[in-house]
């Protein structure tokens, strides 16, 4: 029997994100002061493509690297970088968020938030918001290999991991610093499929 000639070769690409049961979320994107920040910008917006209400807050030192303003655009929100945002009354305040979120994602994560998040600080909205909040929070770390590699990063690492956070990555590769090893923000896509994962799983779990 003669083949089909016609036939078109099946086609291979980067993982697409899906829409699952849990689209149409709160979702709190925690942004802290990595040069992988401005990262935060494409997540956000793939985020708010799968029909998600995202809520930047960002620590100072995020704002170093990617202004207010962008993420503000992206996300349609208001976005949070200082307790004295809540004076503006159109702002939610930082409790508001933790209540509202269903899911508080931090993406990248530096170490010295893992800490404070390990240690239970709450001196700026972010480290309040993930200390007040309920929800699943997912964690995207992103530093120096040999930070991430460091004993108080491991033992902060496994503290945050016995209470329900959940990592992904980092992944290996070439480093801001210059050096090449692990340390690198997880791909952008892969971080918003887990995303979506982990909505879905507690929509079932409450259901």
């Amino acid at each position: 029997m003669r083949k089909n000639s016609n036939r078109r070769p099946e086609k291979t690409g980067a993982r697409k994100v899906v829409r699952l049961r849990g689209a149409g979320k709160t979702i709190v994107l925690g942004v802290t002061g990595s040069i992988a920040a401005y990262k935060s910008a494409e997540l956000a917006s793939l985020l708010v493509k799968q029909g998600h209400q995202v809520f930047a807050v960002m620590t100072h030192d995020a704002t170093e690297f990617i202004t207010p303003l962008t993420l503000q655009t992206l996300s349609k929100n208001p976005v949070m970088t200082s307790f004295f945002d809540e004076k503006e009354n159109w702002r939610p305040g930082h409790i508001e968020l933790a209540d509202r979120a269903n899911l508080l994602l931090i993406a990248p994560a530096t170490a010295n938030t893992i800490a404070e998040l390990a240690h239970g600080l709450a001196n700026h909205p972010l480290a309040a918001i993930a200390l007040a909040t309920r929800a699943p929070i997912l964690i995207a770390p992103a530093m120096n290999g040999k930070m991430w590699s460091h004993p108080a990063t491991i033992e902060n690492v496994e503290t945050l991991k016995s209470r329900g956070v959940e990592f992904i990555g980092p992944e290996e590769g070439m480093l801001a610093c210059g050096y090449e090893g692990l340390g690198r923000l997880w791909k952008v896509d892969d971080i918003a499929f887990r995303a979506e994962f982990l909505l879905a799983r507690q929509e079932n779990l409450i259901a």
